[in-house]
């Protein structure tokens, strides 16, 4: 049976062990990983970037493009590979030099060139990847 007194040494131990460990990470030039799954991350209304697309990095938990558009480098982010395939948007019609439209939401951080797609347009053709968005 743990007993309150015992409890507290614990609790107190792992927070200690916590605050050492994060001071490690930090002296190691080590940052904790940027969560942005979600739109928490995003700024309100739509955004467009039209732009050749640089490289491809296709899978869970979403796709990311590099996108240059007028010579600024944004990463984009589309569709898990389930939610592409449904919008109707393949893996080889995302391929480095192909003309890319995204209409989405950018990072509410001005200086993070970072756009989540809800819609993609190519070669003319519409792929509404979050059609419930708008």
């Amino acid at each position: 049976m743990t007993t309150r007194r015992g409890f507290l040494i614990s609790s107190s131990l792992a927070f200690s062990a916590g605050v050492l460990i994060t001071g490690l990470a930090a002296g190691l030039g080590i940052r904790p990983a940027r969560a942005h799954h979600g739109w928490r991350w995003t700024e309100d209304g739509n955004f467009e970037l039209t732009g050749l697309i640089q490289t491809v990095r296709l899978g869970n938990p979403h796709g990311l493009l590099t996108v240059d558009a007028e010579g600024e480098i944004w990463t984009v982010e589309v569709g898990q590979p389930w939610r592409n395939e449904r919008a109707g948007l393949t893996d080889d019609m995302l391929t480095p030099g192909t003309e890319i439209k995204v209409i989405g939401q950018r990072a509410a951080d001005e200086t993070d060139k970072r756009v989540k797609a809800e819609r993609v347009t190519i070669k003319g053709q519409l792929y509404n990847l979050y059609p419930n968005r708008d």
